[in-house]
């Protein structure tokens, strides 16, 4: 039996082990998909030494940065994030190649896509970790220029506190990377003028759970069009299958 994994800490409840499993319970696909939660990137190698039939990972959080200095091959688009969430694991004959690829751009830009409008060029991204870059890449290659958004003087980045109405309604498209608002802590938000939004705005949110968060809710208030992560996700997984079987 072909094993699939998700490597991450701590991993709680996982989308992608109910997705996978329950797809290859579908299908007929004699395979099974586990959780490797590991407190190390380092362990990484044991998990592949102990479970030969291992022929793709999904890669999460705090590991999609680090887990590059292990892989064999990363994709160009991987590279350019600089963040890997899908390995595919090939077995030539007793020597292990991993191959890394990001499916984060692929499940946000199909999802994203059908909501915009010639007039939204610009966005704000929320948060400055491995998934804001993908959708940075992502955003940019739909031709939206991204700004990000963080609590902390960085450089390129621009501060909570900056954000006027005025740069809502420059900045029409904003998507949520951070954790905020996510289950059990649902009554929180990012600190936005959301009162300045209107029908132009849309507010993209990567959680999934709640269906609708607080940001989604009081963008929505105001007529933005709103929508979660979820199907982001399952385009993602859709996307790790074809990375795993084959496709560069």
């Amino acid at each position: 039996m072909d094993k699939y994994g998700l490597i991450g800490y701590p991993l709680g409840h996982s989308f992608s082990i109910g997705y996978h499993n329950q797809r290859f319970a579908d299908e007929g696909i004699n395979a099974k998909y586990i959780n490797f939660e590991i407190p190390s990137i380092d362990s990484l190698p044991e998990v592949l030494n102990s479970n030969p039939e291992l022929k793709g990972l999904n890669v999460t959080i705090p590991y999609k940065e680090k887990v590059i200095e292990f892989l064999d091959y990363i994709s160009p688009e991987a590279r350019a994030i600089g963040a890997v969430n899908v390995i595919r694991v090939v077995h030539e004959g007793k020597n292990i190649k991993l191959r890394g690829y990001n499916s984060d751009v692929i499940g946000f830009t199909q999802s994203i896509e059908p909501m915009l409008e010639s007039y939204q060029k610009k966005a704000l991204v929320l948060g400055t970790g491995g998934a804001s870059k993908a959708i940075a890449y992502g955003l940019k290659s739909l031709g939206i220029e991204p700004v990000f958004v963080s609590r902390y003087e960085r450089p390129g980045t621009i501060q909570y506190g900056s954000i006027t109405p005025e740069v809502v309604h420059e900045y029409p498209v904003i998507v949520n990377c951070t954790p905020l608002g996510m289950f059990p802590k649902v009554d929180t938000c990012p600190d936005l003028p959301y009162e300045a939004m209107d029908d132009k705005n849309i507010l993209y949110d990567l959680i999934y759970n709640p269906d609708e968060t607080l940001f989604m809710k009081l963008g929505a208030k105001q007529g933005a069009s709103v929508k979660n992560g979820l199907e982001m996700l399952l385009l993602q997984a859709f996307a790790s299958w074809e990375f795993w079987n084959g496709k560069e």
